[in-house]
C-alpha cells in the first residue's frame, strides 16, 4: 500500500481508538482523586503517543535496518496496545448501545436507567468502564508472561509412531525433532542453552531439523553456532531449510548477496556437524537393514509460500529402504504433494507454523488460530499407512515469547506395527 495513502488510515485509526478508550479511563477515575485522575491520564496520553510515534516512524524507515530482535518487541508492544484498546472499545461499545436503548426505551424502564446502582454502589457504565479495563489489561499480562516465561519454556512431547514395515534392527530407534530455532529472535542465550541441554539429555538415536535456522541472514547464527553445535547423535543429525532461510524477506542490494547469505547458512549446517538434505536422502544401515531419511528445500502449498524442494530428486534410488521418514518444513507439503505422489514415504516431519504461538491445548481440546490457516498445525496426523508429525517450533518470529503454546522439542519412538 502507498505509504502516502497508509499513514493517514493509520492516523485515524489510532485517534479514533484513542479518543473512544479514554472514555473508560475518565469513568473509571471519575471518583478518585484530581492527583489520580491526573497521574491516569498521562499515563493513558504518554503511553498512546509513544506507540502512535513509533508506528508512524516505521511506517517511513526501512524494517531491515531495525535490528531484529528490537523490531520483534516493537511490533508486540503496538500490537499488545492495539489489541487493549480493540477490547476497550467492545466493551464501551457494549455501554453505548445500552445507553441507547435506555434513550429508546425512555425513563419508564427504572431498572435500565444509568443512575441504578449495582450491589458494588457503582453505576452501571462505571462498571462496565472498570471491566473493560481489567479485561483489556489481560492480554497484556499473558503477553508479559510469555515474554519472560513462555518463550523458552520448553516442553517435551513424547510419540510413538507404529510402522507395518519397520525392520527389527530399527525397531526402538529414538529420534528427536526440533524446528524453527528463529535464531535472530533469541534474546537468553542461557535459557537456549537449557533447552539444548534438555535435547542431549534424551540421548536420541537420530536427530532431525526441520528448517528455519534463522529469520532473514546467516549471520543471525553467529552468537549461537556454539549453543546448537552441541546438539550431536550416533546415528546424525540431519536437516533442510524453512521458507525463511532463503532471505526471501529481506531487501539485498544484490542478488549475489543473497546468494552468498544462503551458501553462509549451508555451511553453517555443515560446520555444526549437521548433515543438510537438499532434495536428497541419505540411507541408514543397521544390522543388515536400511532406512532413508529424505529431506527436502521449502515446499508450500498456494503462491504465498516458495517452492524450491523437488521431492522427486530426494526420493530417487530410495526403493530398497524398508521405511522412508522424510524432513519437509511445511505441513501443506503433506497434502498436496506427499500423500498423492509418494504413498511410499512412511512419515514427514514438519514444523513452520509455530502452533502460531498462542492456544490453548487441555487434554484432547487444542485451540489455535492456526489451525484456520493450516490444516494440519501441530502434533501427529494419519491417512492410510501414512503418517505427518507437525513440530510447534524452538524458537519465536514477530512476537518474542509464547502464550499457552510452549516451544517443543519431540521425542519419537519408532516401533513395529
Amino acid at each position: 500500500m502507498n505509504r502516502v495513502f497508509l499513514i493517514p488510515v493509520v492516523i485515524a485509526i489510532f485517534v479514533i481508538l484513542d479518543w473512544y478508550c479514554f472514555g473508560a479511563i475518565k469513568t473509571s477515575f471519575q471518583h478518585s482523586s484530581l492527583r489520580m485522575q491526573k497521574i491516569a491520564n498521562v499515563l493513558y496520553w504518554s503511553t498512546s503517543g509513544i506507540t502512535f510515534f513509533v508506528l508512524v516512524s516505521m511506517l517511513w524507515v526501512n524494517l531491515d535496518n531495525i535490528p531484529s530482535l528490537l523490531r520483534n518487541f516493537i511490533i508486540s508492544g503496538i500490537f499488545g496496545d492495539f489489541i487493549i484498546k480493540i477490547l476497550l472499545s467492545i466493551f464501551l461499545l457494549i455501554e453505548d448501545i445500552t445507553r441507547l436503548l435506555r434513550w429508546i426505551a425512555g425513563k419508564s424502564v427504572s431498572l435500565i436507567q444509568d443512575n441504578v446502582a449495582l450491589p458494588t454502589n457503582i453505576t452501571r457504565s462505571e462498571f462496565l468502564s472498570q471491566s473493560a479495563l481489567v479485561v483489556a489489561v489481560l492480554p497484556a499480562v499473558a503477553m508479559g508472561y510469555g515474554i519472560i516465561k513462555g518463550a523458552h519454556d520448553y516442553k517435551i512431547r513424547r510419540t510413538k509412531i507404529s510402522l507395518p514395515n519397520l525392520p527389527a534392527s530399527f525397531d526402538g530407534l529414538k529420534i528427536i525433532q526440533i524446528s524453527d530455532v528463529h535464531a535472530g529472535s533469541f534474546f537468553n542465550k542461557t535459557a537456549v542453552m537449557g533447552g539444548v541441554e534438555m535435547i542431549m539429555n534424551e540421548r536420541a538415536d537420530m536427530i532431525f531439523f526441520t528448517g528455519d535456522l534463522v529469520n532473514n541472514e546467516a549471520k543471525e547464527m553467529k552468537n549461537w553456532v556454539n549453543v546448537f553445535d552441541k546438539i550431536k547423535a550416533p546415528l546424525g543429525v540431519y536437516s533442510t531449510l524453512g521458507n525463511h532461510d532463503y532471505g526471501d524477506y529481506k531487501q539485498w542490494t544484490t542478488e549475489l548477496e543473497k546468494r552468498k547469505n544462503l551458501q553462509d547458512l549451508i555451511s553453517i549446517h555443515k560446520n555444526m556437524g549437521w548433515n543438510i538434505l537438499m532434495n536428497e536422502h541419505k540411507i541408514i544401515k543397521q544390522g543388515g537393514d536400511q532406512i532413508a531419511i529424505l529431506g527436502v528445500e521449502n515446499w508450500g502449498k498456494g503462491d504465498r509460500w516458495p517452492k524450491y524442494g523437488r521431492l522427486n530428486q530426494a526420493h530417487e534410488n530410495t526403493q530398497d529402504a524398508a521405511v522412508k521418514l522424510l524432513l519437509s518444513h511445511d505441513p501443506s507439503h503433506w497434502d498436496a504433494q506427499v500423500r498423492t505422489l509418494y504413498k511410499d514415504i512412511d512419515v514427514m516431519f514438519a514444523g513452520h507454523t509455530h502452533g502460531f504461538q498462542f492456544g490453548i491445548e487441555l487434554g484432547d481440546f487444542r485451540w489455535s488460530p492456526s489451525q484456520y490457516v493450516y490444516k494440519q498445525w501441530a502434533g501427529l496426523y494419519k491417512n492410510e499407512n501414512q503418517q505427518l508429525y507437525v513440530n510447534r517450533g524452538f524458537g519465536y518470529l514477530g512476537f518474542p515469547g509464547r502464550v499457552g503454546m510452549p516451544p517443543e522439542i519431540s521425542v519419537f519412538e519408532l516401533k513395529k506395527a
